[in-house]
């Protein structure tokens, strides 16, 4: 007999989500197109993380801090002992995103923050040992997960973009 057990996965809705995620956007959409953004992940026509740096669009931060309080509590450790970078993942109607997993580097967890999600814009699907469970994401929602499970978000049948904002929370680094 093959025990199974599924991961824990941690969810959290962002305080005053709605006036955070408009000032996302309003920030984003003039600094979608800059030349100077990074660029990372281009699979089916289209590139899935797109960086843009805190100068241009300074929202980021309360996400990031978001994340990293929430990772302290998870993870049992000090919010001090951690970092988190992010990304910003753009999906127009027919997009998703591919399988894939985020244990490269020193990953201690992952996570996902919903900034604009129409209906039928995709579902976040987590898989474990042939086990997948599907998280319909909302506005303002942020979900954590372990950085080396197998993750994808399925196509989006919607008429609109959806933007969401890909985690990731480290150990700090200290400097040398």
């Amino acid at each position: 007999m093959c025990l199974f057990q599924h991961p824990v996965l941690y969810s959290k809705l962002i305080d005053d989500f709605s006036s955070l995620n408009s000032k996302l956007l309003n920030s984003f959409y003039p600094h979608l197109s800059d030349d100077d953004n990074k660029r990372s992940h281009f699979f089916a026509g289209r590139y899935e993380n797109i960086y843009i740096s805190s100068d241009k669009i300074p929202e980021k931060e309360l996400i990031l801090q978001a994340a990293v309080s929430s990772a302290a509590m998870i993870l049992n450790m000090q919010a001090e002992e951690l970092q988190a970078g992010l990304w910003f993942n753009v999906m127009q109607p027919g997009d998703s995103t591919t399988a894939h997993r985020h244990d490269d580097y020193d990953e201690l967890l992952s996570a996902v923050y919903y900034v604009k999600v129409p209906e039928n814009s995709g579902e976040l699907l987590l898989t474990v040992n042939n086990f997948t469970t599907h998280v319909t994401p909302r506005e303002g929602m942020m979900v954590f997960f372990p950085p080396d499970m197998m993750h994808e978000v399925s196509e989006n049948r919607s008429t609109e973009m959806r933007l969401s904002l890909g985690i990731n929370i480290g150990p700090r680094q200290v400097p040398d």
